[in-house]
């Protein structure tokens, strides 16, 4: 069974009048706050999430299970501008990492991924993109 969860910690949140946002909300079922590790980067007006081994760094987000997994996360490589059909290396790619909520057990959702370099982009240190 393709994976239905979903990882977000940008401008896909609650609260974000943008399109996709929407999309996600009347989509998904809002799961709750969870948490991954990781750095957070503020690429424009928008985050990039990159992946760390370091458990002392974490990003926090939100946890959707999408009702149609396969249609929505295609809508969102599209936005995202990875996968299929795009030039490499894509600025997200999309992957499985696990997540974490508050007294629960760990489980696996997918979210995207930062792929180009970080070195000049201001580090969001608190992991929160609405604490920036």
């Amino acid at each position: 069974m393709m994976q239905d969860r979903l990882f977000v910690y940008g401008t896909l949140m609650r609260g974000f009048d943008h399109p996709m946002a929407k999309l996600l909300s009347r989509s998904a079922d809002f799961i709750g706050e969870a948490r991954c590790q990781g750095r957070l980067y503020l690429v424009k007006h928008y985050p990039g999430l990159v992946l760390s081994d370091d458990r002392n760094e974490v990003v926090f987000g939100e946890l959707y299970r999408l009702r149609a997994a396969d249609e929505l996360l295609r809508e969102f490589d599209m936005y995202e501008a990875c996968g299929e059909g795009f030039a490499e290396p894509t600025e997200y790619v999309r992957r499985l990492l696990t997540v974490t909520r508050d007294r629960q057990t760990p489980g696996e959702a997918w979210t995207y991924v930062y792929n180009w370099p970080v070195a000049r982009l201001p580090q969001i240190a608190s992991g929160r993109f609405l604490e920036r």
